[in-house]
């Protein structure tokens, strides 16, 4: 089984997130695609992060009607900070018979060569890299790298931090974010 791990805050999961995540399942050689929620991390301000938990729930709901995406709290319990390299080899550990892949945007492609034992990651996992409108350049190391997979998936200029503050101003975004986190959302009164 082909794992793609696709990290992030999600706060909240939107319809870009998933239609990224489809497509990789679709259009790659990968079987599923997990969203791993990051961490609050304590020595940051909170500012508008939603508690771990509730944007678990969110990515649970916004996945739940998809057999290839699935939800993953994998990174509540390991230590913190958390780096991308520990999650991996907690995973490979815990997961033996599964191969665990990363996917990234293009803008954080530009910065890899700053990430915790990149070289390493780079050697034992393979990147499945989705286009994203961003200045700088890739590192010319990782042009056409074979273990650096560009996929066509469709740009979405979409972000949480707009989701976020067009809430806050009291826009309509039920357009943006699946059914069910949208009714969440709505529920709880997040974000206003």
């Amino acid at each position: 089984m082909k794992i793609g791990l696709y990290f992030g805050s999600f706060n909240p999961i939107h319809i870009g997130h998933l239609v990224i995540a489809n497509h990789m399942v679709e259009h790659s050689n990968l079987d599923k695609v997990w969203f791993v929620v990051t961490p609050h991390n304590p020595f940051k301000k909170k500012s508008s992060l939603l508690d771990n938990n509730q944007r678990l729930e969110m990515v649970y709901r916004a996945t739940k009607d998809y057999d290839t995406l699935n939800p993953s709290d994998i990174e509540f319990n390991l230590s913190q900070p958390n780096y991308t390299i520990n999650t991996l080899v907690y995973l490979e550990e815990k997961y033996p018979n599964y191969e665990f892949c990363l996917i990234m945007g293009e803008d954080n492609l530009k910065s890899f060569h700053k990430w915790k034992n990149y070289e390493l990651i780079l050697e034992n996992h393979d990147i499945y890299v989705y286009p994203r409108l961003s200045e700088g350049k890739v590192e010319t190391q990782f042009d056409g790298h074979k273990k650096i997979h560009s996929v066509k998936a469709p740009i979405m200029e979409l972000s949480s931090t707009f989701i976020r503050n067009s809430i806050k101003e009291g826009k309509n975004v039920k357009p943006m974010l699946p059914e069910h986190v949208w009714d969440y959302l709505d529920e709880m009164n997040f974000y206003k």
